[in-house]
């Protein structure tokens, strides 16, 4: 099935270790394929025939392309991935995760190694928020939050 819309990652040359690491943590996730530089074009892309192109990869069925573009553009928080997750323990394993060699956010927020900014949400927190008293209460609380606490939100 041919998907209408795929993220493409930019990294300067480590796409196929970023989709390694991506599909380490996802389950339900795989490496499609990998394209490779040629010599056509080396004046433009200045890539090594037969370095690393692109790697095709899903998450969930979700496809990505990650790319080794060079060192013209990084990523920034401006582009975020949401992981939304049923359970304490789900949040404590993406975040313990992704965070490895990485950094933590504010709220739910945090980047990888390679700079990606993700949010690992509890799935709840729409529902927390539907009710305009409750969702002051429940922006106090997690705004107090690196990683998210779902018992305390629903304290809150």
């Amino acid at each position: 099935m041919i998907h209408p819309i795929a993220i493409c990652l930019w990294f300067e040359n480590q796409a196929e270790e970023a989709a390694r690491f991506y599909i380490s943590i996802f389950r339900n996730s795989k490496i499609k394929n990998i394209s490779y530089y040629g010599k056509e074009g080396f004046e433009f892309h200045g890539r090594e025939k037969g370095s690393v192109m692109t790697v095709g990869f899903t998450i969930d069925d979700q496809p990505f392309i990650a790319l080794n573009g060079g060192p013209v553009f990084k990523f920034n928080e401006s582009i975020s991935l949401q992981v939304f997750c049923r359970t304490q323990d789900e949040i404590d394993y993406y975040w313990n995760r992704l965070t490895e060699g990485g950094a933590e956010g504010q709220c739910g927020w945090l980047k990888d190694k390679y700079g990606l900014s993700w949010q690992i949400i509890p799935d709840s927190l729409s529902e927390l928020m539907s009710d305009p008293a409750r969702a002051e209460r429940v922006t106090r609380a997690f705004l107090q939050m690196k990683k998210f606490n779902i018992a305390a939100l629903q304290k809150a």
